[in-house]
């Protein structure tokens, strides 16, 4: 039997989440929870879901093995817990919690549960991250990391015409830094671990949303720089700097170029979107991509590999593993940024 999962939140998240789903045999949707039937219904005929409930501890109590957390992030601590209780694995969308307290919290009661616990956070998952730690020994003694994402908001234009958009208003625990910024945090502590000190500074809007900011994280060796903006975009790839050459990665939300630049002119392209892979399920992907000069082939949509991963974790009932350290580091780091920037929520008083 595969895994049966319940959607909770009806946004554009879920509907990605949903068209990777049907590409996961192992994982069946059963359910949806919105707080208004009209929602609930609207979205579930669009993915042809069976079921909708309109109250959470119905839901949970319904025959699901597992549930998608997409919410507001700060009641992400509350429902996920909700659902751990129950019974229920949980597959939550970053930033996985407000605070340190409540993703200490959510992984204890997981651990409690014996149920799994793991944050929807995509880059963590996409197979170019694991040739990226292959590569790296290529370019040298590593001295520097930039990992940027800048991308305009869609609601921003709106914002700037006088509408407070949820997407801006930091009483909803918004900020480009749990939006944005926690994609490039969460890549550098994914791949070389935890820092030894952290730096920040940011830019705020009228109306004290933070609004794009740079992290500067302190290694042994090498220095690690997150940039991310929600008012501009930026037209630069990632860049990781060593003694002997240099690696670019052209997006970390959903990556589809990397390349290595040697310091003697040569260039080597390993990671390319010419071909799209046309079975997730056929030849065997990873051993090409590790055949000497052969491109690995990209999946269009992603989120496939979370999916996959989170049906691999919860049909062993995997309630530990390496994705709880890094989602533990990446809080660590944006707590103490916000702390440096004076970004305080109504949500960090709150304890459940």
């Amino acid at each position: 039997m595969g895994v049966r999962l319940g959607i909770v939140g009806t946004n554009f998240i879920s509907d990605w989440l949903l068209e990777a789903a049907v590409q996961v045999p192992e994982v069946e949707v059963c359910s949806v929870y919105s707080r208004k039937q009209e929602t609930g219904a609207t979205f579930a005929g669009k993915h042809q879901i069976p079921r909708v409930y309109t109250e959470y501890e119905s839901f949970l109590k319904s025959e699901l093995d597992a549930v998608y957390i997409a919410t507001p992030m700060y009641v992400h601590c509350r429902q996920t817990i909700e659902a751990l209780k129950q019974g229920k694995h949980v597959l939550c969308e970053k930033i996985l919690a407000v605070n340190e307290r409540e993703v200490q919290q959510m992984i204890a009661c997981g651990k409690k549960n014996q149920r799994v616990l793991l944050e929807a956070m995509r880059p963590d998952f996409v197979p170019v991250m694991e040739q990226l730690k292959e590569i790296l020994p290529k370019i040298g003694k590593l001295r520097r990391v930039t990992i940027e994402y800048d991308q305009y908001s869609s609601r921003y234009d709106s914002f700037r015409k006088g509408e407070l958009q949820n997407a801006f208003n930091p009483a909803l625990s918004n900020a480009a830094i749990m939006d944005i910024g926690v994609y490039c945090v969460h890549s550098i502590v994914r791949l070389f671990g935890a820092p030894m000190e952290v730096k920040s500074c940011c830019v705020k809007l009228h109306n004290g949303f933070e609004a794009n900011g740079i992290v500067l994280m302190q290694y042994e060796d090498f220095l690690a720089e997150a940039v991310y903006s929600k008012i501009g975009n930026s037209i630069h790839p990632s860049v990781f700097e060593g003694e002997e050459g240099t690696i670019t990665l052209d997006s970390i939300s959903v990556p589809k170029q990397l390349k290595i630049c040697y310091r003697d002119g040569r260039t080597e392209q390993l990671y390319t979107d010419s071909q799209k892979e046309c079975s997730l399920f056929g030849e065997d992907s990873t051993k090409k991509r590790r055949t000497a000069g052969a491109p690995h082939k990209a999946i269009v949509d992603s989120m496939v590999f979370e999916v996959r991963k989170f049906a691999q974790l919860v049909k062993e009932n995997r309630v530990e593993h390496p994705y709880l350290t890094y989602s533990l580091d990446t809080i660590r780091v944006v707590d103490a940024v916000r702390k440096q920037n004076g970004i305080v929520f109504d949500a960090d008083s709150v304890v459940y």
